[in-house]
């Protein structure tokens, strides 16, 4: 009797550890097919910020505004738990979208930024290009958009800083992608062709990459986005970018 009781109590355990573990079905197709259509209907986000520019006074007299762009990590930069503040006190807009790529950005860069009359821009870009995003991204690729979108702000007096690529080791959402070479590679390109074309290169990279060219330890949550740690990294050194190109 105790055998047959220890044998129903094991299937019982088995069967429950099963349902608890098995994975969740997706989504019905009704539903990924909307989602799909919401995408391709508004494929650059451009209503993510439609009203908020729409309120956002001029710039103040005396207080250059800055047009903080980008994608998660700074969509994310005071808006997430445990990021830190946005620059309290400065006069800095904050124009990220998560998961944006450089295609992306371009489309709305005269919306999310010309628009908003900025003394000057400070681009941050370029990971979800390498992560496959929107498709397949060479580096070339995302240079021509980094260019265009330089070549833009410039054409409208508005000051450019590119930032570098912040480190990553892996892509928690997009396995099997390496992105370290590639970050490398377009970063070269961002500080030489700053240099060039007389625009301000802020340097995030060699302030938060470890040696394997991974986030060092505590600086991001899951090696991508910063923590207020990583952020309390960055904001000094977009500041002083943001004075020499004001300057």
């Amino acid at each position: 009797m105790k055998y047959l009781t220890l044998l129903l109590t094991l299937a019982f355990a088995a069967r429950l550890t099963a349902q608890t573990t098995q994975p969740k079905p997706p989504p019905p197709v009704s539903q990924q097919v909307a989602h799909m259509e919401d995408q391709l209907a508004d494929w650059p986000q451009l209503k993510r910020y439609q009203a908020d520019n729409a309120a956002l006074p001029p710039p103040a007299p005396g207080q250059p505004r800055v047009v903080f762009y980008g994608d998660s990590i700074t969509d994310g930069w005071g808006r997430q738990p445990n990021t830190g503040e946005f620059f309290p006190g400065k006069p800095y807009v904050n124009r990220g979208i998560s998961g944006q790529t450089t295609p992306q950005m371009l489309v709305r860069f005269q919306q999310d930024v010309v628009h908003l009359h900025p003394a000057a821009v400070l681009i941050l870009a370029g990971t979800n290009d390498i992560a496959g995003n929107t498709g397949p991204s060479t580096p070339q690729m995302t240079e021509d958009n980094f260019t265009s979108m330089a070549e833009i702000a410039r054409q409208n007096g508005i000051k450019v800083i590119l930032a570098s690529i912040t480190p990553a080791y892996s892509y928690p959402w997009k396995p099997g992608v390496d992105p370290v070479p590639t970050i490398k590679e377009i970063n070269s390109w961002l500080k030489d062709y700053c240099a060039k074309e007389g625009f301000t290169y802020v340097n995030y990279y060699s302030a938060m990459a470890d040696e394997k060219g991974a986030m060092k330890p505590g600086l991001a949550k899951d090696g991508v986005h910063p923590t207020a740690e990583g952020y309390a990294v960055m904001g000094p050194l977009a500041e002083a970018a943001i004075a020499k190109a004001l300057q």
